[in-house]
């Protein structure tokens, strides 16, 4: 009978292995900001539902629309970040000023806000343009490498 079974040994003898190896790095190449997307999505998320967590929707019913649909509009780019990295890296300017809306923006769509809504916006806002110059960042570092 002859011997069919094969000796294990590593895969640096395959003759594929610097494709495989370069397959591999394509796919995983733009996933170097992963831990950005998740704060992305719950700043987005915080920015929509601060209105009544903050209680400002009969004060302020301007402002409510306003960050409700900009909330929803960063979680929806963090969504898109997660699925689409290497597609959504020129968005995360986008991002940066969005947050920069979001700051001056009590002052611009509101009514003579209080002090709660300000500081939650610049809060919001700074994080946005954080998150969006990390995110901007790293997609500018994997391009040049």
């Amino acid at each position: 009978m002859s011997n069919v079974s094969h000796p294990r040994s590593d895969i640096s003898g395959h003759p594929d292995a610097s494709e495989m190896r370069a397959r591999y790095d394509r796919v995983m190449g733009g996933r170097d900001v992963a831990l950005v997307d998740a704060p992305v999505f719950l700043v987005g998320l915080y920015c929509a539902v601060s209105p009544w967590v903050l209680d400002f929707t009969a004060s302020q019913p301007a402002l409510v629309t306003h960050n409700l649909v900009l909330g929803i509009a960063i979680a929806v780019l963090a969504l898109g970040f997660t699925v689409m990295p290497e597609r959504m890296a020129g968005l995360s300017w986008a991002l940066c000023a969005i947050g920069a809306w979001i700051i001056v923006s009590s002052w611009v769509v509101g009514s003579s806000p209080d002090t709660g809504i300000v500081i939650s916006n610049i809060v919001v806002g700074g994080l946005a343009v954080l998150l969006g110059l990390v995110f901007a960042g790293a997609a500018a570092k994997s391009r040049s490498t």
